[in-house]
């Protein structure tokens, strides 16, 4: 049985973004992220859109468990939402 898709919307640069895909990485969850800062022209422009949609503030990271939307890097939040 396969779990929630599991997308993180990041910088390349954030201590926090990089932390939550360490996280990511070691669970058994798959994830798949955009690091929206090394994104360039109508993609970059349409992810931003795509993400002031779940986090109007446009912050990162934002972590989007199937329904389920994590702002920052909660740790306890974003383990509990995986079930690890």
């Amino acid at each position: 049985m396969a779990g929630p898709k599991v997308l993180i919307y990041t910088l390349s640069t954030c201590s926090h973004c990089k932390a939550a895909k360490k996280l990511m990485g070691e669970s058994i969850v798959p994830y798949d992220f955009i690091d929206v800062d090394l994104l360039e022209g109508d993609k970059r422009e349409s992810t931003i859109k795509d993400l002031k949609k779940i986090n109007p503030g446009c912050s990162f990271p934002t972590i989007v468990i199937g329904s389920l939307v994590i702002v920052g890097y909660k740790e306890n939040d974003i383990k509990e939402a995986l079930g690890i």
